[in-house]
């Protein structure tokens, strides 16, 4: 039988980079880990790793016995976690990935108030892009933004918020507040690149859709991004409520048509679809969705 420790360091070597930093990582030495790497490969009778002088490169054998490792792993942590479940204080690690200003705005301020409730658990928390693969990087759980089409994870939504219109005074003052869906469509506009830029579609007061046809001036990919564009008076700009208490409160934007409402983004905590769902996994879902009012 293969020896789960052996594996624990085989992912660790992978995920360090170096025998040498993952023997650091696990409290042990070198030697020990490049032992137990070895015994690992004998076992299987493969080759898991090419190792040089500057560099460690995994074979192909070893690329997917990675991604099963990893899931083993993942999935080991999370039987403990349900066995010692009401037996005290959440413990472990808990791997958060979420988009970038979303997730600095919301998700790790939630995550430092879980954490300061569950001393016992350690916390990496890693903002960026929506495609991270959850099961190579070893993450628990991403907070994501928008409709979800990957079926090969489990999704619970935990809330939603507005996107409003604005602009700034500046660019007001220049083109004139629109009054009509037609004359906001004229306007410059400013969008978000990971969506559709061209075309946008709001309800007005009487629950009526219109569908505005507009030509960006400029994309970003991330919304203070944006933020930055429409302060600087570049064109009207469809941002999260959570992103325009300040500038709104400050008069450094304005809202624009603020009878016309555009659809509400959902916000979903992905997480493997794995047998085993971790008590920090769920008790972090049902605290995020406490503080998203969802």
């Amino acid at each position: 039988m293969i020896n789960l420790n052996r594996l624990a360091m085989f992912v660790a070597v992978v995920e360090a980079g170096s025998f040498t930093a993952a023997a650091l990582a696990l409290g042990t030495t070198k030697a020990v880990v490049s032992f137990n790497i070895k015994q690992l490969e004998h076992e299987l009778g493969v080759a898991l790793l090419v190792r040089s002088t500057r560099r460690l490169a995994m074979t192909e054998a070893g690329e997917g016995f990675y991604a099963d490792c990893a899931n083993l792993l993942r999935q080991a942590d999370a039987a403990v976690d349900t066995a010692r479940a009401g037996q005290g204080d959440l413990s472990g690690s808990l791997r958060v990935t979420a988009s970038v200003d979303y997730g600095n705005r919301v998700v790790a301020p939630a995550l430092a108030a879980f954490a300061r409730q569950h001393p016992g658990l350690r916390i990496h928390y890693q903002a960026g892009s929506a495609h991270a693969d959850l099961i190579s990087e070893r993450l628990d759980l991403a907070i994501r933004v928008g409709a979800q089409e990957d079926s090969r994870h489990r999704a619970a939504r935990i809330g939603e918020f507005k996107l409003l219109l604005v602009a700034a005074p500046d660019l007001l003052a220049r083109h004139g507040m629109p009054r009509t869906a037609q004359a906001l469509a004229a306007l410059p506009w400013l969008a978000n690149r990971a969506g559709r830029s061209d075309r946008w579609r709001l309800a007005d007061s009487k629950g009526r859709e219109h569908e505005l046809r507009v030509e960006p001036v400029a994309q970003a990919d991330t919304a203070s991004a944006l933020l930055a564009f429409a302060l600087a008076g570049c064109g009207v700009a469809a941002l999260p409520d959570w992103l325009l208490q300040e500038p709104l409160a400050r008069g450094e934007l304005r809202r624009v048509l603020p009878s016309y409402t555009l659809p509400p983004q959902p916000v979903y905590a992905v997480y493997p679809d794995t047998r085993h769902v971790s008590a920090k996994v769920r008790q972090f879902i049902d605290f995020l969705r406490e503080r998203s009012g969802g």
